[in-house]
């Protein structure tokens, strides 16, 4: 996982956007990034999706009209992002934050790439684990 790194900058302002479902990141410099919901939920930092090593990640489908109900400060280096589908653990340290906003378009070609591979549509439905995890 990601830890927070001295030159991460950190947002001077945080705005959810729910009608257009993008979280707006402001920066000192001026800069300001909109990331979709659903990039922010598939890319989750949390056990439940990126498991517990490498290889172990679990691929996140239907996630298309996901919304934040709520995003709690962790301390003063990280958000949680509290998600329509129930998804709540993902802690989204600032460094996380900055790499989903700066990488966006990588990171969907990433994910849209990873999802022909697994033939899965962006828009399933999440099915159980057999191992007898949960989603949410």
């Amino acid at each position: 996982m990601s830890g927070l790194t001295s030159t991460t900058p950190i947002p001077t302002d945080v705005v959810v956007h729910s009608k257009s479902r993008v979280l707006e990141l402001q920066y000192a410099d001026d800069t300001s990034y909109r990331v979709p919901f659903e990039l922010l939920r598939v890319y989750s930092p949390s056990a439940e999706v990126q498991g517990h090593g490498p290889g172990q990640e679990t691929l996140q489908t239907g996630k298309r009209d996901v919304t934040l109900i709520g995003v709690d400060a962790v301390g003063h280096y990280a958000l949680q992002l509290n998600f329509s589908d129930g998804h709540n653990t993902g802690i989204y340290s600032w460094d996380i934050l900055h790499n989903l906003a700066t990488r966006q378009d990588d990171l969907w070609h990433e994910y849209l790439a990873k999802l022909e591979a697994a033939g899965l549509d962006r828009d399933a439905p999440m099915t159980a684990k057999a191992s007898g995890g949960h989603c949410h």
